[in-house]
């Protein structure tokens, strides 16, 4: 089934009173969504034991967990250490997850630095293929590693390039941010044929084993001519992308991922929109 929720807390969350994201499970709950994911992006803090305690309260409240690794992963540095931390980032997101009862643990792949792009892509392949042996070496083969599409022009993360990380090995699927894509290429996602385009490319590529329930992220993004700078509400009607036509190609297409929403504050309610529109075609 086709899931939908938030990324974090909105600020209606904390408006509320609530604090932990313990209690983020049954308040996602009585808002009818069904996932959420949990941010280590500026890195991982949370002590095992508040993990275990999420993601015992979200099984039991049916909502299915996912996590952000640091957003400061680079498989593509061209120090060695720096890239066995970026591995190191990754393995433990997952290991968290794992305490947290879900399976999905989403990754910037890369920047380009001062390589060119095709050393930069060349360097990140290879580094994704050393992160599926460590991955297997740890025995984590049964989650899902998940690469997202990127919304600056430096870093790495095309349709194309998530692509060919995820076709490495059955642990990787993608994570297409929809609106990470249509910033990177200038407003490019209007119409329901400009979405079949990337999916259709996508499932001949990766099969649609893989992209039955490939994780999404959604916003509305303001960019520039570089590309992504900030995430925006549903409320805007300058930059896209809009979700209604993403929809009608989902069903379209028989796809059916994981969506969650990151809004500037009202992901919670922007999900619930979302699901709305979905249900409603």
């Amino acid at each position: 089934m086709i899931k939908f929720g938030p990324s974090g807390n909105s600020e209606s969350f904390a408006a509320e009173g609530h604090k932990s994201t313990v209690e983020a499970a049954v308040w996602c709950k009585e808002r009818d969504l069904d996932c959420y994911e949990y941010s280590f992006g500026r890195g991982i803090t949370l002590g095992a034991e508040k993990a275990i305690e999420i993601g015992k309260v979200f099984k039991e409240n049916g909502i299915s967990i996912s996590v952000h690794a640091p957003y400061y992963i680079n498989l593509a540095n061209p120090d060695e250490d720096k890239a066995f931390n970026s591995y190191n980032y990754i393995l433990q997101s997952a290991q968290f997850m794992r305490y947290m009862q879900g399976e999905r643990i989403v990754f910037h792949p890369a920047a380009q630095g001062k390589a060119s792009r095709e050393e930069a892509v060349s360097l990140t392949l290879d580094r994704i293929k050393t992160l599926r042996d460590m991955i297997y070496e740890n025995d984590m083969q049964d989650m899902k590693f998940c690469p997202e599409t990127m919304g600056k022009l430096a870093q790495i993360g095309t349709v194309e390039e998530i692509t060919e990380f995820c076709s490495v090995d059955d642990c990787f699927i993608p994570t297409i941010d929809f609106g990470h894509v249509n910033a990177r290429e200038q407003g490019s996602l209007k119409s329901v044929a400009d979405y079949k385009i990337r999916l259709e490319y996508m499932i001949e590529k990766l099969g649609m084993k893989k992209m039955k329930n490939f994780h999404a992220h959604f916003s509305k993004i303001q960019y520039s001519s570089k590309g992504e700078i900030r995430h925006l509400t549903f409320e805007d009607k300058i930059y896209g992308p809009e979700f209604e036509p993403l929809a009608v190609a989902l069903k379209d297409l028989d796809l059916e991922p994981v969506i969650i929403c990151e809004s500037a504050g009202t992901q919670a309610e922007d999900a619930m929109a979302m699901k709305k529109i979905y249900f409603s075609l």
